[in-house]
């Protein structure tokens, strides 16, 4: 039996060495770029198309053969060597152990609970059915693209959500599958931050995870919203596993990478919950200073050690000119450009939010701090300035990565790590303390939840006041042109489809709502082109501003109605559409 055993042994040593070997040696060939050539080649040969992107290519090439060798070297490590293979046995235990300790039971009724509440929140979202910025192409078009900005679990995932290659709309089916993710994310956050004392209030205080208004723009999209609440799970479930080094750091590097592989906006989510147990362990002396100090910085290695695998070997370099940039600010301005887009960050949110939800914020936030104060058995002057600086560090924490990189948008979906400061915040308030704390915490939270009914009502009243737009116009063009001779017609498009009336109205109070709501024509030139060209069937060339400007030409006017002005000489069209 020994010698079957050795005997078995050894020729699963003699397999992993040759296939390693083989892997090694074709991955240090792609370093040549003779054979990166030959793989484009290949590549186009079996895509049937030509590759334009071809330093985008090489590039990724490149990274994958160096991640290919890691990767190699050191499963290697951990298969052939005796050192290796006692870290994974104990790496297996601690993992094992820890699930052991989680009582899954104890979590049901609570994700049921706020899977319910999630999903009376978007209630009105869903009956929308709203056509959300990339949905306008993916619902015609069944393309992906989340391989493009390195999405890959978004990517392949989406093939079994849809059970097919091809994207059709199946909503509220991934909504409800955000939904789902959202309850589990809420849950375990609670569960993390309150030594697994799980109860209503704190439940409820979660609510700006799922229903801050820049998470309401995720979940407005009927193809993205899964992964993008998968993100925030994925930086959440790590601290599950917080009582042992090995398996806490083994399940941050691999639940990061999951998190940037589906959406990196969620990058500062799992800072944030490491400097919060930070410093309630400090505040209350539970640790020492010690073991604080040893736990920030396994969960800062893991962090930085995920985004470096992430930004040199997983992530694709394509410019996309309507994505957020992928560039750091250089080393000799990395301090200003950084401050510059904290400043940014922080000013976007001052003119999204209206004067309910800062109000409610302060109070939170002057709750947090005297509560800490209150509990603190450090000295009170101190706690004050430790939790004032911890308000802080975490709001600049909460927009992650992208406060080091060039970015000069500020779309509300890169914003939802503010939703988990806030939610963070709140169960720190409500968790054992005075009932005007958790009266101002559900009032906060109420706002937010109303807001959303509202923001879905919204999106159905712009949707119908654009197709009434729509409707006209393209009525206007076909009696302009009824022959549907329109291939050699270029068209212009001047202003955009304002917003309807009840979107003024709410704007008077949150600012947020014309930011998240989407206007049809005249806002994106590639979305218009889109909803022009597929969902209505109408061919013709829409010509880009940037690229020609039709206004100088001093087109006469064919038309001119309430609604728009059509200037036209029969081949080129300008649509002048008023507010």
């Amino acid at each position: 039996m020994i010698m079957k055993y050795l005997n078995k042994e050894r020729t699963t040593r003699f397999c992993i060495v040759v296939l390693s070997v083989l892997g090694l040696i074709g991955c240090i060939a792609v370093l040549f770029p003779q054979v990166r050539l030959w793989l484009m080649d290949l590549a186009e040969h079996i895509l049937h198309k030509k590759i334009v992107e071809y330093q985008s290519w090489f590039r990724m090439f490149l990274s994958y053969a160096i991640g290919g060798i890691c990767l190699i070297l050191f499963f290697d490590y951990c298969t052939l060597t005796e050192s290796g293979r006692l870290l994974v046995q104990k790496v297996k235990d601690e993992l094992k152990d820890c699930f052991l300790a989680i009582d899954f039971r104890l979590l049901l009724k609570p994700i049921l609970f706020m899977a319910g509440i999630y999903l009376l929140g978007i209630l009105t979202i869903i009956r929308a059915n709203f056509l959300y910025i990339d949905d306008i192409e993916r619902a015609v078009s069944g393309v992906r693209h989340w391989y493009n900005y390195s999405r890959y679990i978004s990517e392949f995932g989406s093939i079994f959500v849809h059970a097919d290659t091809n994207l059709t709309d199946i909503s509220p089916i991934p909504q409800l599958l955000a939904v789902l993710i959202l309850s589990i994310s809420s849950v375990l956050l609670v569960y993390v931050l309150s030594n697994k004392r799980i109860t209503v209030v704190r439940l409820l205080a979660t609510l700006p995870l799922g229903l801050s208004p820049y998470f309401l723009e995720c979940l407005s999209f009927k193809f993205d919203a899964p992964y993008m609440a998968l993100s925030i799970l994925a930086s959440i479930i790590p601290f599950l596993f917080i009582s042992r080094k090995r398996a806490f750091l083994f399940c941050s590097v691999v639940s990061l990478l999951i998190m940037c592989m589906t959406y990196q906006a969620a990058s500062g989510i799992y800072l944030l919950v490491t400097i919060m147990i930070c410093f309630h362990n400090w505040n209350s002396r539970e640790k020492t200073d010690k073991e604080i100090l040893s736990f920030l910085g396994l969960a800062a290695f893991a962090f930085c050690f995920a985004m470096i695998v992430f930004r040199f070997i997983l992530m694709r370099h394509v410019d996309v000119a309507f994505d957020p940039s992928t560039t750091m600010h250089p080393l000799t301005n990395i301090i200003p450009g950084t401050l510059n887009s904290i400043k940014g960050y922080a000013t976007i949110i001052n003119q999204d939010l209206g004067l309910p939800w800062k109000t409610g914020i302060l109070f939170v936030c002057i709750f947090f701090i005297t509560k800490s104060i209150h509990v603190s058995r450090r000295k009170k002057t101190l706690s004050f300035f430790i939790s004032f600086l911890t308000i802080i560090l975490s709001f600049i924490l909460s927009y992650g990565v992208y406060s080091l990189l060039i970015i000069d948008s500020f779309s509300p979906r890169l914003l939802y790590g503010f939703g988990l400061f806030l939610s963070i915040l709140c169960i720190s308030v409500v968790s054992d303390y005075k009932k005007i704390a958790t009266v101002t915490v559900l009032a906060l939270n109420w706002c937010l939840f109303v807001f959303a009914f509202s923001y879905g009502n919204a999106l159905a009243d712009q949707s119908r006041y654009a197709e009434f737009r729509i409707g006209i116009l393209f009525h206007d063009i076909s009696a302009l042109y009824p022959t549907q001779q329109t291939e050699n017609l270029s068209i212009q498009l001047d202003n955009s489809i304002e917003f309807a009336p009840s979107i003024k109205n709410i704007s008077k109070h949150y600012p947020v709502i014309e930011r998240l709501v989407h206007r049809r024509l005249g806002t994106n030139f590639i979305w218009d082109y889109m909803y022009f060209w597929k969902h209505f069937n109408f061919q013709f060339e829409l010509v880009d501003k940037t690229y020609m400007d039709f206004e100088p030409l001093s087109l006469p006017i064919v038309l001119d109605s309430y609604y728009h002005t059509i200037k036209s000489d029969g081949s080129r069209m300008l649509i002048i559409l008023k507010h």
